[in-house]
């Protein structure tokens, strides 16, 4: 029988598709499954612009899911792909109900949408509502317009008075996390506004009634169009304190350092505020979030975490490659987290340099490789893997003076930076010119290796990092004990061996790991 669905619109009035629903409907999967990353810019270029694009991604969903061969993840997490002037590449976004041209049209998402769906993938946007462009219709609006419906939307405030030269003071002491102060000065309105990034990114008022209520009527809207969940950018930092106060001040390398950020993030009232939002992703079953925990601890991940909505913690990926050091972050987290609330697992994204590079210290990278994934995909909690990874991918070395990446422009003595375009290279498909992944010039430098190190010459060698990953995929799908499973270290003497079980009432797991330089005999007891 024909099934109706209802149309949705979102905040410009655009009609949304109907919904299509995902090929399987397990509403554990955000528990048991693995979220692959997706950055668009960088995955596969179709127009010959050097960018990626949407099609790019649809054309290649095959190497992810529904195929033989494939890696076999659950869903597939997209960095923005919002219209955007790309200050700050895409999370400065000036329209949240539409697809930027830069990466095609409405209709391509849409079809993205139905193809993962058909593949059994899921698809998860960026939600990046802590702030929005300057060039956004509500900025616009709110700075011409202060008595208008959209003039408490930012956070805007009177100067604390004026300099020796006339010029006007910011209300309090916060700065921006890009560098600088946290306040600019707008003539058009004549008054400052917050911003936690860059200029071009004035922070939102979610103490404005409008702010929350626009915001769920656009995650609304994608949802109707298939959306299955989100990952919410800087969520923490939603909230500021009602009264704007200065945070106390403390030694450190840098502007954002010498800051106790007390007043500018993690307000006492942000699960209250949390819990209304996910309240709107429950609405249907199956949908999840994952909260980026911005300039925060694995304590404050797990307060965060509830169940369908987990939250990132970066203890993992800022922890050094040694047996002794990863064993200690485990222990963290575990006891942060305890038995009843969900990790994520990540140690890679676009913000960080990738693990291979990060920890090889000399290292062989394939053999690095194989055990990065061992950790990433055996640990208790979500896994989230980033494009390239399952290659071993490198990353690239682009100088400050010649980077994409704004802040990394403005990077010095009191302002230390890493270059994020070093993570972003474009995805290696083959070894021809161009790597499979444009036809033209690409945005970012191809990895070093792409001519020997693709998606084509690993997916025929059984001993690539590839071929590792797709079998340690299928071992984790099935087996329960690793995917659900409880978690426990198991003691070591041994130098260099990191050793854990996982079960469940109907398997054991047994992982070890050697994270050190040489080959080694290790006794391990797993009971």
């Amino acid at each position: 029988p024909a099934v109706c669905r209802p149309v949705a619109r979102g905040t410009t009035g655009r009609v949304m598709r109907p919904p299509v629903p995902p090929r399987h409907t397990d509403p554990g999967w955000w528990k048991t499954g693995v979220v692959y990353q997706v950055y668009p810019r960088s995955f596969a270029d179709t127009t010959g612009d050097g960018v990626g694009d949407l099609e790019g991604i649809t054309r290649h969903l095959d190497h992810l899911a529904g195929e033989p061969g494939s890696l076999g993840v659950d869903a597939i997490w997209l960095s923005p792909i919002n219209p955007s002037p790309g200050h700050d590449l895409g999370y400065d976004i000036s329209d949240y109900a539409s697809v930027d041209p830069l990466f095609g049209s409405e209709a391509d998402f849409d079809r993205l949408v139905a193809e993962a769906h058909r593949r059994g993938l899921k698809v998860i946007l960026d939600l990046v509502v802590n702030h929005t462009s300057d060039a956004h219709s509500w900025f616009t609006a709110s700075r011409s317009s202060p008595d208008g419906p959209y003039g408490n939307r930012y956070l805007w405030r009177d100067p604390a008075g004026v300099d020796a030269f006339g010029r006007p003071i910011p209300p309090n002491n916060w700065v921006s996390f890009f560098g600088g102060p946290g306040w600019e000065w707008d003539p058009i309105r004549g008054q400052f506004y917050q911003h936690t990034f860059l200029a071009q990114q004035p922070d939102l008022n979610w103490r404005d009634p409008g702010t929350p209520t626009a915001v769920t009527e656009m995650m609304r809207g994608w949802m109707a169009r298939g959306v299955d969940g989100f990952r919410m950018d800087v969520f923490n930092a939603l909230l500021k304190d009602p009264g704007l106060r200065s945070n106390p001040v403390r030694p450190g390398r840098s502007p954002w350092a010498r800051q106790v950020h007390l007043h500018d993030k993690d307000q006492p009232d942000l699960p209250a505020l949390l819990a209304s939002i996910r309240a709107v992703v429950d609405e249907a079953p199956g949908r999840m979030t994952v909260g980026e925990l911005f300039d925060g601890d694995v304590v404050r991940a797990a307060d965060l975490t509830t169940e369908r909505h987990l939250v990132f913690d970066f203890e993992l990926l800022q922890t050094r490659w040694s047996a002794a050091a990863m064993g200690r972050a485990v222990e963290r987290r575990e006891s942060a987290f305890g038995p009843d609330r969900w990790p994520t697992v990540a140690i890679s994204n676009h913000d960080q340099p990738r693990h291979v590079s990060r920890w090889s210290g000399g290292r062989d990278r394939d053999a690095l490789a194989r055990a990065a994934a061992v950790l990433l995909l055996t640990l208790r909690g979500t896994p989230f893997l980033y494009y390239g990874e399952e290659l071993g991918v490198p990353g690239i070395i682009v100088p400050n003076r010649h980077a994409i990446d704004p802040p990394a422009r403005g990077a010095g003595p009191d302002f230390p930076w890493w270059n994020r375009d070093q993570a972003r290279a474009p995805m290696p498909w083959t070894g021809e010119p161009g790597a499979g992944f444009t036809a033209g010039r690409p945005w970012l430098p191809l990895p070093p290796d792409a001519a020997t190190r693709n998606v084509a010459s690993q997916r025929a060698d059984p001993g690539s990092v590839l071929s590792f990953y797709r079998a340690l995929l299928r071992l984790r799908r099935a087996t329960p004990a690793l995917h659900a499973g409880a978690f426990a270290r198991v003691p070591s003497s041994t130098p260099g061996v990191l050793a854990f079980r996982r079960w469940t009432p109907d398997g054991r797991a047994l992982v070890v790991l050697n994270l050190g330089r040489r080959q080694v005999t290790a006794t391990i007891d797993p009971r």
